[in-house]
């Protein structure tokens, strides 16, 4: 099933909590990223398809061509994703891409490594970028781009091209395509549920209460 526009706005209104719980009983396995990927620049969320890209050890010093090229050619709106091979504690993002990206209109990055120049993105374009921490090493000369659009690890989970990020101040969250639009029903009932069980608790002032009628915590 393809992402529709409508699928992805939805996801920007309901909890990456109620997602990774929808997740699980849809998809049968785990869809959140390690709790050491978190958006390195701002508090936004973001949500697009991922287009991958994959690094590995080199000692040439090339320019990440394939994630370049990711940047320019893919559609307005997608996640650049870029798994490593060998080394992460470099930065694989800075503020050249960041520049890329944003006239581009992507959504934002997913790294499997670092990112750099935090403060020139924040203040020139406010663009998402998920990290698992920030370095002030290049990767040029270090590794170089072997792959687009294959499969790629990040957090512990493989990132697809086509599948579904969805980020915020909570983590990351993988949704395969097919997997999308009954994930997003799910997280809407669960969103709607809690909201339910959380007024229950304050009006009658007892936790247990609502837990006893909705049954989830």
């Amino acid at each position: 099933m393809m992402l529709t526009a409508e699928i992805i706005e939805g996801f920007r209104h309901v909890a990456i909590a109620s997602v990774a719980d929808a997740i699980d009983k849809v998809a049968g396995r785990r869809g959140y990223l390690h709790h050491s990927v978190k958006n390195q620049i701002n508090a936004k969320r973001m949500v697009g398809p991922a287009v991958t890209t994959l690094h590995a050890p080199t000692q040439d010093f090339l320019p990440p061509l394939a994630a370049l090229d990711l940047i320019e050619d893919s559609a307005a709106g997608s996640v650049i994703v870029i798994g490593v091979h060998g080394d992460n504690d470099l930065a694989f993002w800075g503020g050249i891409m960041s520049a890329g990206a944003f006239a581009k209109q992507h959504a934002g990055a997913l790294l499997a490594g670092g990112v750099r120049d935090v403060q020139e993105i924040q203040r020139d374009y406010d663009l998402p970028v998920f990290a698992p921490h920030v370095s002030p090493g290049t990767s040029l000369g270090r590794t170089a781009t072997i792959g687009a659009n294959i499969p790629v690890m990040v957090g512990g989970i493989v990132v697809h091209p086509g599948d579904l990020v969805v980020g915020d101040v909570d983590g990351v969250c993988i949704i395969r395509p097919q997997h999308a639009a009954d994930v997003l029903k799910m997280a809407r009932e669960i969103d709607a549920r809690e909201a339910e069980q959380a007024r229950l608790i304050v009006e009658v002032k007892s936790l247990k209460q609502g837990l006893a009628k909705y049954g989830r915590i």
